[in-house]
């Protein structure tokens, strides 16, 4: 594993890049969820690049190892949203590509992670993505266990622990973790938005969302205490003219007691879950082979 610095001109971003243990036939860019760091993907992207895949993972600006010396004490006044953290995505899969230019390259998000790809501009350097535990943020949406505390969320503790300290204090609070405001202001606009980012967004973002033409397949989680299958669908949905498919996982079918919305990278899952991965991605490799 090497760590890498990348400068997107506007930003300094940390990056992992796991080299495959032989030649790379693939490159892999891991997207992390909202308030969480790379390092928290680094078994899963180990093992992957132990299956022949080059795998590159990333902290956004302001967050994890991209948080600048001058924000190291508090991330009040830190500039960026989400719009933002979809450009460092874009620069991430820029460098990604540059690095193996003749190899396809796809992308596995986590939650937010498969949310910003409709948003990114170089779309044409990726050849799919894997979609996991993701789904629109819409408060309808919402699996019911957050749903019946969601609105005091995002109406009283968000916009009033944003404008006191400045940014989202979410690492006192313990939800989420600490996020700069416009990030966290934006993401109430989507999350109360019915037609989430899109929505939030507007004409651009849904022209933005319908040129993607790469394929998307979601797994969806069935015990995910955030993501429910009808977000999920309603998320991979605004990919309205990309190639889309969903697979629903349950813990009975791996005759475990519990997955949830961020165990898929946990190391138990890596004769189970972790191959089936691999597998979607190597099957879409195989379709963009066959139609070349």
């Amino acid at each position: 594993m090497q760590i890498q610095t990348l400068d997107t001109g506007t930003a300094q971003l940390s990056l992992r890049v796991y080299d495959a243990t032989l030649a790379a036939h693939t490159s892999v860019v891991i997207g992390g969820a909202m308030g969480v760091r790379q390092n928290y993907y680094a078994p899963f992207a180990q093992w992957l690049s132990s299956q022949g895949f080059r795998v590159t993972t990333f902290d956004y600006r302001g967050s994890g190892d991209s948080l600048p010396d001058s924000a190291k004490g508090s991330l009040r006044g830190f500039k960026a949203d989400l719009l933002d953290w979809a450009g460092d995505y874009e620069a991430v899969v820029d460098a990604a590509k540059a690095a193996l230019p003749d190899a396809p390259l796809y992308l596995l998000g986590h939650s937010l992670g498969a949310q910003l790809p409709g948003f990114l501009k170089n779309q044409d350097k990726i050849n799919g993505l894997v979609s996991i535990a993701a789904g629109s943020g819409y408060w309808r949406d919402n699996a019911p266990q957050l749903r019946r505390m969601i609105l005091y969320f995002w109406y009283v503790l968000v916009p009033l622990a944003t404008r006191l300290f400045g940014y989202f204090p979410g690492r006192t609070l313990r939800k989420v973790g600490d996020l700069p405001a416009g990030v966290m202001m934006q993401w109430r606009k989507w999350c109360l938005n019915p037609q989430y980012s899109v929505g939030a967004e507007g004409e651009s973002a849904r022209l933005s969302y319908g040129k993607v033409s790469f394929p998307v397949t979601a797994l969806s989680i069935a015990d995910d205490e955030l993501m429910t299958w009808r977000g999920t669908q309603n998320l991979i949905n605004l990919y309205t003219n990309a190639p889309r498919s969903f697979e629903r996982i349950a813990p009975a079918d791996l005759q475990v007691r519990r997955i949830g919305h961020f165990g898929f990278f946990r190391e138990q899952f890596n004769n189970t879950l972790w191959p089936r991965a691999q597998q979607i991605i190597e099957g879409m490799a195989g379709v963009a082979r066959k139609t070349a």
